[in-house]
């Protein structure tokens, strides 16, 4: 006769690990923010404990389940925040919760709990906390590298484009007062307060305003052609994308050549992306060169690389890495930057 054995059965781990998830994103705003008493909810579920607390560096505790005795509790934890070393006493054990090496708060666990265990909980809490300070300080890069691009205005074109307007009033009022609303658009949009995302349409409208006033500044020297397929003019992206890459092109492609300078710029649907080239004939550069301001090799004492840069790493950090700028050079053969993002993305909305 033959026997078959079944294989012990394991506990099903997605069931832990979706709780683990929700206890990371409930504290997504700290131990005092407005989803920390869930997180501890979940915490007393997951591991099990009769009691659960946390609190910040205030002592203002969150409590699940069973409390521990108040004034045995209030000792214990006084002692904690002031040692940062572990506390306990009949019944309660208190943990200190550093992140990055800094005192956050602490983790009461109430009940006949090992020390392993609850060293377990508090590992959890802690690596959420400093998820949540990763993310805190990834958005706040964002919103400084925003800042500086919308500070990024430079004053050499601003003087000539003022110097150009001013010139024209008498000869050409008509012409002056256009450029003169030309500017005004341009600066509001520039330094103007907007949201994280904005959409294609109004990124090729500051294009053209901003390509306007260059050829009022170069005249001859400057040829611009802009073509963009209306599919595309509703996709939403990261706010100031395209208009330093139409800069770039001029004050380091076109500009500093001798005779005429060609800057085209185009947007068309490939499948489910959007693709925009930004194109010059103008000095271009050595391909490794291009490789290394991509790669943030070049610091930030390169400004023809900084603002590639920024954009390469606004788009992969909102996209993911298989999107953000693709950069075709030879010296003397002109620049192609090509910027693909998805047409549609959750979360980023305009």
């Amino acid at each position: 006769m033959t026997v078959h054995l079944r294989p012990a059965s394991r506990a099903d781990p997605l069931p832990v690990l979706a709780a683990a998830r929700r206890i990371t994103d409930d504290l997504r705003d700290g131990l005092s923010g407005t989803r920390a008493r869930r997180a501890a909810h979940g915490l007393r579920r997951l591991f099990g404990f009769p009691g659960l607390g946390l609190t910040d560096l205030s002592g203002s505790l969150l409590w699940s389940g069973r409390p521990g005795p108040d004034a045995v509790v209030a000792t214990v934890l006084d002692g904690v925040l002031h040692t940062e070393e572990p506390g306990s006493a009949p019944d309660v054990l208190v943990l200190p919760l550093h992140v990055r090496d800094e005192l956050a708060g602490a983790l009461l666990v109430v009940g006949d709990v090992r020390d392993a265990v609850a060293a377990q909980a508090a590992d959890l809490v802690v690596r959420a906390l400093e998820r949540a300070r990763l993310e805190a300080s990834a958005e706040q890069a964002a919103q400084a590298e925003l800042r500086a691009l919308r500070a990024e205005m430079s004053p050499h074109f601003v003087y000539n484009a003022l110097t150009v307007i001013a010139s024209l009033v008498r000869s050409d009022p008509d012409r002056a007062r256009d450029l003169m609303l030309d500017f005004a658009d341009y600066t509001r949009y520039s330094l103007a307060r907007h949201g994280e995302y904005t959409v294609v349409a109004e990124e090729f409208r500051a294009i053209e305003t901003y390509l306007a006033l260059q050829r009022a500044v170069l005249g001859e020297r400057l040829r611009v052609q802009v073509r963009v397929a209306p599919e595309i003019l509703a996709v939403a992206v990261p706010y100031l994308v395209l208009e330093p890459l139409v800069e770039n092109a001029i004050r380091h492609g076109i500009e500093p050549r001798s005779g005429t300078g060609f800057v085209q710029v185009h947007g068309q649907a490939e499948g489910n992306d959007c693709v925009i080239f930004v194109e010059d004939d103008g000095v271009g550069m050595d391909p490794k060169r291009a490789a290394d301001i991509l790669a943030g090799r070049t610091g930030d004492d390169d400004p023809a690389g900084l603002g590639l840069a920024n954009v390469d790493r606004r788009l992969r950090d909102v996209y993911g890495a298989w999107y953000g700028l693709t950069v075709e050079t030879e010296v003397d053969a002109g620049t192609r930057v090509i910027v693909r993002v998805p047409r549609f993305q959750p979360g980023v909305l305009p």
